[in-house]
């Protein structure tokens, strides 16, 4: 596993700044928000904390010379699937930990940075600490996407923060062309990369044509009207048993006098138009693009053809399965589980969003989730043969 320094700082500030960044996000939930767990797929901001300080004890500092855990009873709680590493709590029942309490987790927090700078002077431990920070930052935007929906379970409908997206102006939906042929695929540079990116391959497209922006509410609010959720044949059998239930992607609210709102993460706005839908499953992207006589881009073509367009607005569904890129090697170590496990019944997803933390994007970067997913911000791009 080869890696680079996250942003352009030492090792030690970019920890210092990752784990910074966490803690700001948890800094407007009280103790209360941050024990909540409000369905089986989400996980309460308490144990995002937790479990990451638990990676950085259990996969960094066991191997410093001396380095005594913080509680030793933590390592069950906060492992979440790494088998080599022992037993663990189960994950639906992870808002039931109201001890250690959010101050105990501090506690540890600090107790583990304070090693940390240590650590990040072993240049053997390197590349696991910077393995260890953007597993961190995959976790802030979890904190984010997993408060949204726990807020949304409460009838209040608190918002997490004040200010609210500004509103869209109208973007003329236009066509990028590519001519396909052969591409490489996958990460092959300088910098990290998670072992899904990698190797760096070549793939054959055929010419086609994708759009220049994701699909907005208006737009798909026109799939609405015109009966898109009542209409079989845009629908994947195991999504059209989905939709029995959902007739709008997650969040959107219905008014008294028939209008529409969205909930956000600043509590309850009017519907934008003009924005990009998300919260959408893949099974909706994919009726949204049938009724729209379109496709959506596979995850090859839409990396050859990211340098044409702007993304990390929403994750946009791709048509690709979650697999391995011919000559996967998992990491070494404990991080071989990592990723290649879930390589089955999995959908990719490309592009970052308004919740990925500064530095985490990139064109090569295959995020994935079952096909039901919508809690994540997930959103649509279409595609279209030449």
């Amino acid at each position: 596993m080869k890696a680079a320094v996250l942003f352009s700082h030492s090792l030690a500030q970019a920890y210092a700044a990752v784990r910074a960044h966490s803690e700001t996000l948890a800094a407007p939930l009280s103790a209360e928000d941050c024990i909540i767990q409000s369905m089986p797929d989400a996980s309460p901001v308490k144990w995002h904390l937790a479990h990451t300080s638990w990676f950085f004890e259990t996969v960094v500092l066991s191997q410093v010379p001396g380095y005594k855990p913080f509680d030793p009873r933590f390592a069950y709680l906060f492992n979440s699937y790494y088998e080599a590493l022992g037993p663990r709590h189960p994950r639906p029942r992870r808002g039931l930990l109201s001890r250690p309490s959010l101050d105990e987790v501090m506690a540890w927090r600090a107790h583990v940075d304070a090693a940390m700078d240590t650590a990040c002077a072993d240049a053997p431990l390197r590349d696991l600490i910077i393995l260890g920070l953007h597993h961190e930052q995959q976790h802030q935007e979890l904190i984010l996407t997993d408060i949204k929906h726990a807020f949304f379970s409460n009838p209040l409908l608190p918002a997490y923060r004040a200010q609210a997206a500004p509103p869209r102006p109208s973007q003329k939906l236009e066509w990028r062309q590519h001519q396909g042929g052969v591409a490489a695929i996958g990460h092959g540079g300088q910098g990290f990369a998670f072992d899904n990116e990698r190797p760096r391959h070549d793939v054959l497209l055929r010419p086609f044509r994708i759009a220049s922006r994701p699909v907005s509410n208006g737009e798909y609010q026109a799939f609405i009207a015109d009966g898109g959720y009542r209409r079989a044949e845009f629908w994947l059998s195991d999504g059209w048993a989905q939709v029995q239930a959902d007739q709008a992607p997650l969040y959107w609210l219905k008014d008294d006098d028939g209008s529409e709102s969205l909930f956000t993460l600043a509590g309850v706005r009017p519907l934008d138009p003009h924005a990009p839908v998300e919260h959408v499953s893949f099974y909706e992207a994919g009726a949204y693009a049938a009724w729209a006589g379109k496709r959506l881009p596979t995850e090859f073509e839409w990396e050859a053809a990211s340098p044409m367009f702007d993304h990390g607005e929403v994750w946009e569904w791709t048509r690709s399965s979650y697999d391995p890129y011919p000559g996967f090697k998992a990491f070494d170590g404990v991080a071989a589980e990592y990723n290649g496990k879930f390589m089955v019944g999995q959908m990719v997803l490309r592009g970052g969003s308004t919740a990925t933390p500064p530095g985490h994007i990139r064109s090569t970067y295959r995020n994935f989730f079952p096909p039901g997913a919508r809690w994540q911000f997930s959103g649509i791009r279409l595609a279209e043969d030449i």
